[in-house]
């Protein structure tokens, strides 16, 4: 609570709304999977966002697991690998890792598997080429920049800085890697759900102003 200091926080369960609606969609199982690292309400965050859109888009079940409850949940790819193996035992043909590098093993087991997994954070589409439907982006790089450029332009307001959809703190990947991945219905979907969450016509369920998922 200083005067030169901004705090970016980000709606990560509206990105992972809109991943979900993208593994319900491409699932041929409907059930779908979501791996999280160390157990925190933050990773809750995103599991609860992901159900919330992709049992909006048919998803039957949503498979959850977390890594661990210590640090070392966010590294491990290993554990990461043998968690998504037994998801995928259970029926889980989409998988979204939340989970640092834990996620690396994730995304493995399910193209080894021939089954999608969901990147996070950052784009992570080129891990398994062809085998990743999209990656949650946090756009820390946008908030980042805004930050400096306000400060440049005089215009710095200190406090919290939630950045949600609407203001492009969180988005979902396309590129050369899943382009074939998703469909026109698919992109149709999300960018439906996108523009509702901005206009307030869908509220994404937020774990950390209270502790349940109504999903």
């Amino acid at each position: 609570d200083k005067p030169n200091v901004r705090s970016l926080v980000f709606k990560e369960h509206e990105g992972s709304y809109l991943v979900g609606i993208m593994a319900a969609m491409a699932s041929q199982t409907k059930k779908v999977g979501f791996i999280g690292g160390m157990d925190i309400p933050l990773i809750r965050k995103f599991g609860c966002g992901y159900v919330g859109g992709a049992k909006a888009a048919g998803a039957t079940e949503v498979i959850q697991n977390m890594t661990g409850d210590t640090p070392a949940a966010w590294n491990d790819p290993t554990k990461g690998g043998e968690i998504a193996k037994t998801q995928i035992d259970q029926g889980a043909d989409v998988i979204y890792a939340a989970a640092g590098g834990t996620g690396v093993g994730v995304l493995q087991a399910a193209a080894d598997a021939g089954k999608l997994g969901i990147g996070v954070d950052s784009n992570q589409n080129g891990l398994q080429p062809g085998k990743v439907l999209t990656s949650m982006l946090k756009r820390v790089d946008t908030a980042v920049y805004n930050a400096f450029m306000d400060g440049k332009n005089g215009t710095f307001e200190a406090g919290i800085n939630n950045l949600g959809l609407k203001e492009g703190g969180v988005d979902y990947a396309m590129d050369e890697n899943n382009k074939d991945l998703v469909t026109e219905e698919m992109k149709a979907a999300v960018e439906k759900a996108k523009a509702d969450i901005i206009a307030g016509t869908i509220t994404v369920h937020d774990y950390m102003s209270d502790d349940s998922c109504p999903y």
